[in-house]
């Protein structure tokens, strides 16, 4: 045979995959600088409309959107896809009012039961919080892991990918 060279099917299907994998590595990636650059308008947009409020927190839940008791104008303009999943709610006395608020899934965790703090709102939005009488206890660290995280934890630990406590 001149000058063709024989490549067996095995290398063959070995180029074919990797070639699609870099395709979809790219298309991660633009897909990715996409969504940062959304969140990051959107970020803008939330602290450009920010208001530091006082409020009294009387319950707060993870539950579905149709669940909440938000109003039905902001559950039509909810994706789908968004519809099933579970949000932070937070059931609050603003003033005279009892609302329900989306809070940041960052927050949610710190934002004390039955006391009265200040809230920084953005529309129905919590963003951050702050104790009026005392300070908050961070509860961050202490939350309970999944069976599959712990799991990831003991084997990385095994590895020596992570200290060891």
């Amino acid at each position: 045979m001149n000058g063709i060279f024989l490549i067996s099917n095995g290398v063959i299907a070995l180029l074919i995959i990797l070639v699609v994998l870099a395709g979809i590595a790219v298309l991660l990636y633009f897909l990715g600088k996409k969504a940062q650059k959304r969140e990051e308008e959107q970020r803008e947009q939330i602290d450009a409309m920010k208001q530091t409020v006082s409020m009294l927190i009387i319950d707060k839940k993870r539950m579905k959107i149709k669940e909440s008791g938000l109003p039905q104008a902001v559950i039509d303009q909810t994706p789908k896809l968004m519809r099933w999943s579970k949000l932070p709610i937070v059931k609050a006395k603003v003033g005279p009012q009892i609302m329900s608020l989306v809070c940041d899934d960052k927050i949610f965790d710190d934002v004390p039961v039955k006391k009265e703090v200040k809230a920084t709102v953005s529309g129905i939005y919590i963003t951050s919080v702050k104790g009026i009488h005392g300070s908050i206890e961070k509860k961050g660290p202490d939350k309970k892991k999944s069976r599959f995280k712990q799991f990831m934890d003991k084997v990385q630990e095994k590895a020596g990918a992570k200290p060891i406590k």
